[in-house]
């Protein structure tokens, strides 16, 4: 009963934020729901690595090594996004009950959407979850409500659906090539069995068809447009959650078909998978350059990094598919981190221009603290864990033969290193302006969407994430539990069966 209790909570605590009596307690009521599947999480995660076996719901719902780390990453930022909301969204001016009851609603409807991805077995059914969390996710990129953020919420819509068009056409061709095998059942297992008789033609344009339809929510380059405007204007924690687990929960569905592929009667797919990553990699890297907002500095990582475990995945080999769920983990809680301390720095100084921002140790050390370890860490400085993930796909790749591979990889990573430390470093350390002129929005009334909040210091529940975060970033670059270690290594053997 762990499977669907995991699946029941969010949709409960969903309900209950929408009842008007209870609505005052949306935060309580959401941080207890995202706390409880944490801990259902975890346990199933702990389960899998002891029995080294899936475990199953009736036919319909199973969870192997590499959907327990996803469905324990979604938990883990649910978790901690939904404490920091609590402090975050009331300061910010979203302090209307009705409005944060719609928020909290809308926050657990997208938890559940992400828990159920990689719970499912069906494909098609995975699909419309992937969906539902771009209509829960939109609601929540548009929340303040204003001109700019409401852009962003409808290009990312727009943008998503035409991309949920195409991996539909892709699902069902892949349905298609399944019945011309014959007999198995539509589920991952099913398709892997049948994939030595099925059609190679319909096997490789249905993967073609949802790596370009799903490699949108993903963000991969070219279809990336749309991930730094909506995480540019989404509430923090809300850009935690995208950033750091949907476009992997996402990317999850990618990573399922390589198995299948790899059991197909045709070759060559994992090439064009590590030049599809490759170009995400490059034009992120050089994209991180030249930009002026340092949340859309963050989102362009994201492509980076999507891009870096879509390399890894493409390489032959265990050490390769084990830097990649590496690569998975330390994003995931990296980015979340780093979504976090950007939250801070716009309570801190109310803008989000890069350029605006000087000496940010001297106005809140601790904000300061928290992007400086976020930039270092995300950037892959070692000893952190990005670090340690980018040097095994790395080493894995030279051991494999594959040098201009790890030599464009290397030069990527190294572009996107000095393009986000430049910015933090100005940030951090740079000579304070004399004035701060803000780039938000407007809201309708006229007045700036984030108001003059810094002066009232960061909310309890923000300082509490940005320490618990900073803490498991250091941890993680320096040591791996060794359940956690036993997690990846059974979710890298799920992408070469």
């Amino acid at each position: 009963m762990t499977l669907p209790l995991l699946l029941l909570l969010p949709l409960i605590a969903a309900g209950m934020c929408g009842l008007p009596r209870v609505r005052a307690l949306a935060p309580a009521v959401t941080v207890a729901s995202c706390t409880a599947v944490l801990v259902l999480a975890s346990e199933t995660a702990l389960h899998v690595v002891a029995a080294a076996a899936p475990v199953t719901f009736r036919g319909w719902l199973a969870v192997d090594g590499l959907g327990a780390l996803i469905v324990w990453l979604v938990s883990l930022v649910g978790t901690t996004a939904a404490v920091y909301s609590w402090g975050y969204m009331r300061r910010t001016g979203s302090h209307h009950l009705a409005r944060l009851r719609l928020y909290y609603a809308n926050y657990n409807l997208f938890v559940f959407a992400m828990l159920a991805i990689p719970m499912v077995v069906e494909p098609t059914l995975v699909w419309i979850f992937v969906e539902l969390t771009t209509l829960t996710s939109a609601l929540l990129v548009s929340f303040e409500n204003t001109q700019a953020a409401l852009e962003a919420a409808w290009k990312y819509v727009a943008l998503s659906l035409m991309g949920a068009a195409i991996a539909l056409l892709g699902f069902l061709v892949l349905f298609a090539a399944l019945q011309a095998a014959g007999g198995e059942p539509y589920t991952w297992e099913g398709l892997t069995r049948a994939a030595p008789r099925m059609p190679p033609v319909l096997l490789k344009t249905a993967f073609a068809l949802i790596l370009a339809g799903l490699g949108t929510k993903v963000g991969l380059v070219p279809l990336h447009t749309w991930l730094p405007d909506a995480h540019s204007q989404a509430p923090s924690p809300v850009c935690a959650l995208l950033s750091g687990i949907e476009t992997t929960s996402v990317l999850y569905v990618i990573l399922r078909l390589l198995p299948v592929l790899d059991a197909s009667s045709f070759s060559g797919v994992r090439d064009g998978v590590v030049i599809f990553g490759l170009i995400s990699v490059g034009v992120a890297a050089f994209l991180l350059l030249q930009v002026r907002d340092y949340k859309r500095l963050f989102a362009f990582s994201t492509v980076e990094h999507m891009g870096i475990i879509l390399v890894a995945a493409g390489l032959a080999g265990e050490a390769a598919h084990y830097g990649a769920m590496y690569q998975i983990l330390s994003h995931t809680v990296t980015k979340s981190f780093c979504f976090f301390a950007a939250g801070a720095a716009v309570l801190t100084v109310t803008t989000r221009d890069i350029q605006a921002v000087r000496g940010l140790l001297r106005i809140s050390p601790a904000t300061a603290a928290s992007l400086l370890l976020g930039g270092l860490a995300i950037a892959g400085a070692p000893p952190l864990s990005v670090f340690v993930s980018e040097f095994l796909i790395l080493k894995a790749g030279l051991a494999e033969g594959r040098y201009v591979v790890v030599g464009l990889l290397t030069l990527f990573i190294a572009i996107a290193f000095f393009g986000v430390l430049l910015h933090i470093n100005r940030m951090v350390f740079g000579r304070p302006a004399e004035a701060a002129p803000s780039v938000e929005a407007q809201s309708p009334a006229g007045a700036p969407a984030h108001s003059a909040v810094g002066a009232g210091g960061l909310p309890g529940t923000c300082s509490v994430i940005l320490l618990l975060g900073g803490a498991l970033v250091l941890l993680l670059g320096v040591c791996l539990p060794g359940p956690l270690h036993e997690l990846l290594r059974l979710a890298a053997h799920e992408l070469q069966r």
